[in-house]
């Protein structure tokens, strides 16, 4: 069990302290988790929809539209799940002392990064270079 990490509520990393220090890495797993707890309680609010919604509808416009949004419902639910997969991932990385490293060239990725998609796992530049090489092997 990890001790309890101070932090002021206030509290955003910054450039000028030592990289993933005790605060950062609490900042970042609060963020982790909060976001983690958001999606799971709109996927929860998802299912009750979709639960309250299975009724018959004889109107076939209307079926037709039912059925749209409900897949359209599973597919964003399923975006999350994938998500909150990365989520987990990223709060394992907390623990094992990798979080905030890019996994290609091992070099820091930047606070600003990570504030922004607290899940990346490779630095501007490599996903950068990862995307180009995507559009290049797409484009085949």
């Amino acid at each position: 069990m990890r001790a309890e990490t101070f932090l002021p509520e206030d509290y955003i990393p910054a450039e000028d302290e030592p990289f993933m220090n005790e605060r950062q890495l609490e900042y970042f797993r609060r963020k982790l988790l909060n976001w983690k707890a958001e999606l799971l309680n709109e996927s929860k609010h998802t299912i009750e929809g979709l639960q309250d919604s299975t009724r018959n509808i004889p109107d076939i416009a209307d079926r037709a539209s039912e059925e749209t949004d409900r897949a359209l419902e599973l597919r964003t639910r399923d975006r999350q799940r994938k998500l909150v997969a990365k989520i987990d991932a990223a709060l394992r990385r907390i623990d094992e002392g990798e979080y905030g490293y890019c996994d290609e060239t091992g070099e820091p990725i930047s606070l600003k990064r990570l504030d922004a998609r607290p899940i990346a796992t490779l630095s501007l530049e490599a996903q950068e270079r990862h995307e180009r090489r995507e559009r290049v092997h797409r484009d085949d």
